[in-house]
Formats: structure tokens, sequence, C-alpha cells
């Protein structure tokens, strides 16, 4: 644990440089900080006056009638990161602005791979894959698209082997996401991360991995393992290569139950996690 503390005490400064790294804000941040959900939008995704409609709060974020739930967070600054207290920076940066004399506008992106909504490959804490180049580019796409489970956890307790087998999932259940104390207690809508999260212990891993037909687990905060299991869970998950991790879901106020997901990452050739838009489909 106290090579854990100070792993984070590095991280740190890291993650609080990233808010300068990028330079200016975007103008696209602007005004997009406040909680701007708004009303379903019912098939037009703009206001009268022409802009888009901002929706970053938990509010249930419906689309096509209330078919399609987005239940990926907005990318920007200000939302927590993976050590204690620290947040993420912009994440673009606008290199050509027609507003200062350009003949077009571009945007720059910078982020660490495991920021916000995010998935990780089985390099991540498995060197051998990572060497024998299973990154995001060879994920299975049938994993990531499908039917999928959620489930509330017992908000008592990290996932462990008890708290999994509680949950009597079913075999042949390929997909589940895995609601916590996370959501109840709006972790993902505080400035700064909380290493007070809940999240697989190792033991609940092994549980997971020995008596379950999973292969995709997503959780709601920054991690799908607690802090004080941080590798050991990890480790647990990516003995084999056949299990993808999605991590900091959006699953503020939607029913439990089974759904059509739809994860899809970046293409990153090489890289062992990518940034992913994640939509359930009733």
């Amino acid at each position: 644990m106290a090579a854990l503390t100070i792993i984070l005490l590095v991280l740190l400064p890291a993650h609080q440089a990233l808010a300068t790294a990028a330079g200016d804000a975007h103008p696209g941040y602007v005004g997009a900080e406040a909680d701007t959900c708004g009303p379903t939008l019912g098939g037009s995704s703009s206001s009268s006056a022409g802009a888009m409609v901002r929706r970053h709060g938990p509010e249930l974020e419906e689309y096509g009638g209330g078919r399609i739930i987005d239940i990926t967070h907005a990318y920007m600054p200000g939302k927590p990161a993976y050590a204690p207290g620290a947040t993420v920076g912009p994440v673009v940066r606008l290199k050509e602005s027609m507003e200062n004399g350009s003949e077009y506008n571009l945007s720059e992106l910078h982020m660490e791979c495991h920021t916000g909504t995010h998935l990780d490959a089985p390099g991540h804490f498995n060197q051998a894959h990572f060497a024998a180049g299973l990154d995001v580019d060879t994920l299975d796409l049938e994993v990531l698209n499908g039917p999928a489970l959620l489930v509330d956890v017992q908000r008592h307790t990290n996932i462990t082997a008890q708290a999994m087998e509680s949950l009597n999932i079913p075999k042949g259940v390929r997909r589940v996401l895995f609601r916590t104390l996370n959501t109840d207690r709006g972790l993902s809508w505080k400035e700064g991360g909380d290493m007070s999260y809940v999240g697989f212990t190792e033991d609940g891993a092994q549980w997971l991995v020995d008596n379950t037909d999973i292969k995709l687990v997503g959780l709601d905060y920054l991690s799908v393992a607690s802090l004080d299991h941080a590798a050991s869970a990890h480790i647990v998950f990516f003995k084999n290569a056949d299990i993808i991790l999605v991590e900091f879901l959006k699953l503020d106020n939607i029913k439990t139950g089974i759904y059509m997901l739809h994860c899809l990452p970046l293409r990153l050739v090489g890289s062992e996690g990518s940034p992913v838009r994640c939509i359930l489909i009733k």
C-alpha cells in the first residue's frame, strides 16, 4: 500500500500538469463546466438559436425517443483523474482559429489513453500481452457490442467474491455493467479523484473469471479495481487476453436489466487503452 501511495503522489503532479500542457482553453469549453442537461431533444440536436444543447449532468441522457441512452462522460476539464484530488486538464486545444485570422478551425487532441470513459486492453497490466501486440487495434468488436446486463452491486462493499456470488449472474451472460456506491455518491460529478471509490478486489475478480462467462466488465468510476487491489485485480482479469475492462461509465438513473451495448474505442495501434463512446439501446 505504501508503494501505491508513492505512485499516486508521483502521478498527481502529472495529471495536474495536463491543465496547462495544452495551452489556452478551447472555446468549446466556455460554459460547458455547468450542468447543462436539457430536456430530451426528440430528434433535434440544436436549440432554436442554432446552438447545440450540451447535456453533461447525471440526468438520464436519452435520444431517439428514449431508445438510446448515452453512458459516456463528456471529455472536458475538471473531470476526476486517477490520483488524490487530481483532475483532467483541457483535452483539446485550438491550434488554428478563424476568429484569429486563420482560414479554418483546427483542434488538437491531448490526453492520456486512460482518461474519462475508456477501456483497458490486455496489455495494460500484462507485459507478455503488450509485447505480443494485443493492443486496442486487435480487440474483438463482437465483445464490445451485444447484449449486456446492468446490475446493482451491494452498496456496503467492494466487489468481492461474496458480492459477485450474491448477484447470481447466469452462465452465458458475456457483458456486465456493475453500478456501485460510486454512482450513489456522485463521485464522477465531483472535481478531483476520490480514492475511497469501490471496485473489484482480487478475489472478486478471480470469482468472475472462474465462475462466469463474462468477457466485458464495466464499472462506474475511474478503475474497475478498488484502490488496495488496483494492480492485483487487473492482473487477474488480464491473465488471459479475453477480457475487456470499460471504466468510468455514466450509469446514473438507468433501470437495471438487459440492453444492447455498443462500445467503440479509437483504433489506436500499439496502445493498451483508448477513450470509448458507449451507448445502451433499449
